[in-house]
């Protein structure tokens, strides 16, 4: 059943679409007030929303977050100085590095529900690895059941795997593609009904199909 914010989903589209081919901000500045109406100020209430659904879903409290616009180019090659897409985060209240967070995406290439972590380095990578190295079995068997329900498939968001197996494990560790990664992100598509469903509810159900991921890292990780 329709919720309403399948408009929000339909003006974002358009938008980033006609952005993707004006990406200035000399274009943008007289369709900033119709940015703000029709996408980000829903957005910000589809997140307050599935914040409490997640808090329901997983018994924790999360504090929603919709990225900005603007995009930080400082660093990067890309000088366009808008985003093309309209991102959504959930993060948890424990400020654990290794506390999943849940993002949801929409541009005109994509329509993604997703959680994991992200940027791993230090402690938190020597954490992750012998998560992997003790409970891979069961972490596997979480994505195959994600995989299986909503067709989860592990993210290429983060950093590039490393070639190899990181030491001390063996290089034919039967959980070698999982320690290569700095971080372990999982993504689905947005149901192909989403619209007759609702936004909100299709969400729900994405992340519903993601919990056993969840779960393996708030339990072990």
């Amino acid at each position: 059943m329709a919720d309403g914010f399948e408009q929000m989903v339909d003006e974002a589209l358009t938008f980033f679409t006609k952005l993707d081919k004006n990406n200035t901000k000399d274009w943008f500045e007289p369709h900033k007030a119709h940015y703000k109406d029709a996408i980000a100020a829903p957005a910000g209430l589809f997140a307050d929303l599935m914040a409490e659904d997640i808090a329901r879903l997983t018994g924790k409290p999360h504090s929603p977050k919709v990225f900005r616009i603007y995009r930080d180019v400082r660093f990067s090659n890309d000088k366009t100085p808008l985003n093309t897409h309209l991102h959504l985060m959930w993060s948890p209240a424990d400020k654990d590095a290794l506390a999943p967070s849940w993002f949801w995406g929409l541009s005109p290439d994509y329509f993604i529900v997703g959680m994991g972590v992200m940027g791993l380095q230090g402690e938190s990578l020597t954490r992750y690895r012998a998560f992997v190295d003790k409970w891979g079995d069961g972490l596997r068997d979480a994505l195959d059941a994600a995989g299986q329900s909503i067709d989860a498939q592990i993210s290429d968001w983060g950093p590039e795997p490393l070639k190899r197996v990181p030491k001390p494990y063996e290089p034919d560790h039967p959980h070698g593609v999982l320690l290569k990664r700095k971080a372990l992100a999982v993504s689905a598509p947005m149901p192909a009904d989403w619209r007759n469903q609702g936004v909100l509810k299709a969400s729900v159900d994405s992340i519903r199909g993601l919990l056993p991921v969840w779960e393996m890292f708030d339990k072990h990780l």
